[in-house]
């Protein structure tokens, strides 16, 4: 069965994405550590892995551990690649400080159209491969941002 992120509410796909962060980090994940990482009680985290457990993303053990299924990577991937280009467009780009990038991309990863992130990525994708080309226009824009004060 393929999952779609249509089909996850915001707040699944939040769930996942802390998995998967905390999975990076650690090498096994523990409903505690999700509900420290989300700022939430234990009880909802458990019953988000018990919806998350239906629709086959996660692998959860009674009092043990999570992990992600092979289609919760793929979606949970694409859940952190969103993220961290809108946190970066924010941050980098844009020079909005470090919590202010943070809370907003977390916002706005729920709330664009697929066709505002797939050019967001697209422009960070550019600007990735090349970095001397952007180098200048972006100090200009800072200093247009910094006047405009």
């Amino acid at each position: 069965m393929v999952i779609f992120l249509t089909e996850l509410s915001h707040c699944l796909e939040d769930y996942l994405e802390a998995i998967y962060i905390i999975g990076i980090k650690k090498k096994v994940v523990r409903v505690k550590e999700i509900a420290e990482f989300l700022d939430v009680k234990t009880p909802s985290v458990v019953d988000a892995m018990s919806k998350l457990s239906e629709k086959n993303l996660i692998n959860h053990e009674k009092y043990g551990y999570l992990n992600l299924s092979d289609e919760g990577i793929r979606i949970a991937k694409n859940i952190y690649k969103k993220h961290r280009q809108i946190y970066r467009f924010l941050n980098e780009i844009l020079g909005m400080d470090t919590k202010t990038s943070e809370k907003d991309a977390c916002g706005l990863e729920h709330h664009m159209s697929k066709n505002s992130m797939d050019k967001m990525i697209k422009l960070m994708e550019y600007i990735d491969s090349n970095p001397e080309s952007h180098s200048k226009w972006l100090i200009n824009f800072n200093n247009f941002i910094a006047k405009k004060k």
